[in-house]
């Protein structure tokens, strides 16, 4: 998401770079091309407009700090003019009530069954809430059966509703099951419609009122960009609502919808779906949407993710491994991969590095995530033994492995001396300067076609 947003912006503030002070004059064509880059990324323009304005009455006769360029002065001012646009800060779930009760509503399409799973996952594993969910859609033909589907693949329960019933009998035998076996959560799918209508807001309302939610959450598609927007306004005219989570967010690199949803409802973004799997929601933290904008990286989501997905006792006895002078064998490497796997792969951790955006972008497009199930291919096709003495192969050896993976001599050598390089890094590194050292490191591991960084560090932004 917001790659071509990203993108412009990043080139156009270079601009403004050599100056001693900003002022009306150097910051005019840079503020102009700010203004066709939200609006080539779909933001609504009532936001383009007054997020320009913002940005040119902060940033004019503004005495450039000693610490910092021109350019990264007006970096910052747009950063934090950005961040007021999305909210300024996480907006959590508000759960009041035994249980609490949450509404989905939007367009039909948006993903609202989906997302409803994918809030249950969250709850139940990262806020240990028991969940409860139920769909009150008899309308969409099997979307009781994808809920129930969904609820059983996240591990929550799924209350047994029939498309016969109606949606107010559905809620009461809901809420009273909810209470009677002390669930924290009612997860409520409604109706989807392909657009605002009376009839669709008569129902949704009346739901509402039965239902008494103490949050009211609008799913909404992030590709559908400032359309999306409106359509959020319409529905909070109509409902409540207490939030917005945008879907397929993944799917839209202009971003446009991020930016305009806010500022035209004035409900807060609370979570952003960024790919299909059960797991892919994340809480929408408006200041570090706004540094992955502008390239800045964002660190906390990543420390964040790392914590939430890595095998703590696995990486404490690999570094005790290291440390007793055992090497790092290609057992070892196969495990690194699966993990970097489980956070995303490459570029996914890449684009959270500070000045590491187009490096990210680039190893998307050399497919990272293919090259390492390649790796991991060769390496399961190896017997304990290869594995933990790769210098002893032979040419026969080395031609059944390949047979067995399905790929060529040169992947395995490629394989081979990346893990070289990675034997050699794990010797250099010590408990106190353990993450830099991986940081200097990372460019070896980079597939191929990525290397150029220089020594390893971040490129200079201005």
């Amino acid at each position: 998401m917001f790659e071509s947003l990203s993108e412009r912006l990043s080139h156009t503030l270079r601009s403004i770079s050599g100056n001693a002070r900003l002022s009306e004059d150097n910051i005019k064509d840079t503020l102009r091309e700010v203004r066709m880059a939200l609006l080539e990324a779909d933001v609504a323009l009532p936001v383009v407009k007054s997020f320009v304005e913002q940005v040119r009455e902060r940033a004019v006769g503004q005495e450039v700090s000693k610490a910092l360029k021109p350019g990264q002065q007006f970096l910052k001012i747009v950063n934090e003019t950005l961040t007021e646009v999305m909210g300024q800060e996480q907006a959590p779930l508000v759960l009041k009530g035994e249980p609490a009760s949450v509404l989905m509503a939007g367009l039909q399409g948006a993903g609202k069954t989906t997302t409803l799973a994918k809030l249950a996952r969250f709850l139940t594993e990262r806020e240990k809430k028991k969940v409860l969910v139920v769909s009150v859609d008899v309308y969409r033909p099997a979307a009781m059966d994808q809920l129930q589907t969904l609820a059983t693949e996240v591990g929550v329960d799924c209350f047994p509703a029939l498309p016969t019933q109606k949606p107010a009998e559905i809620i009461e035998a809901a809420k009273k099951e909810a209470r009677i076996k002390f669930y924290d959560v009612l997860l409520v799918d409604t109706a989807g419609r392909l657009h605002v209508d009376g009839e669709m807001m008569a129902e949704i309302q009346a739901i509402h009122a039965q239902l008494s939610p103490s949050e009211t959450l609008f799913v909404v598609d992030a590709m559908t960009g400032q359309d999306a927007a409106n359509t959020a306004k319409a529905f909070n005219e109509a409902l409540p609502l207490t939030g917005v989570v945008l879907t397929k967010a993944d799917g839209d690199a202009r971003g446009g919808a991020a930016l305009s949803v806010r500022q035209m409802t004035g409900q807060p973004i609370k979570f952003i779906g960024m790919g299909e799997k059960t797991d892919a929601l994340e809480a929408f933290h408006p200041d570090r949407i706004a540094s992955r904008i502008l390239g800045m990286g964002d660190l906390m989501s990543l420390i964040e993710e790392a914590e939430r997905t890595l095998d703590k006792d696995k990486a404490e006895k690999l570094a005790k491994k290291v440390k007793k002078g055992k090497g790092f064998d290609l057992e070892d490497f196969r495990e690194q991969l699966q993990q970097m796997k489980k956070m995303g792969g490459m570029s996914s951790m890449l684009e959270k590095l500070p000045g590491m955006g187009q490096v990210a972008k680039l190893a998307e497009q050399q497919g990272p995530m293919k090259e390492m199930s390649k790796m991991e291919a060769i390496i399961n096709s190896m017997t304990p033994w290869e594995r933990q003495k790769p210098d002893l192969l032979s040419g026969s050896r080395k031609r059944r492995i390949c047979q067995g993976s399905g790929t060529q001599l040169q992947d395995l050598n490629r394989l081979l001396k990346q893990h070289k390089q990675m034997q050699k890094m794990m010797k250099k590194m010590t408990n106190k300067g353990a993450i830099a050292n991986m940081m200097r490191g990372m460019q070896g591991q980079l597939p191929p076609g990525m290397g150029g960084m220089g020594g390893g560090g971040f490129p200079p932004r201005f």
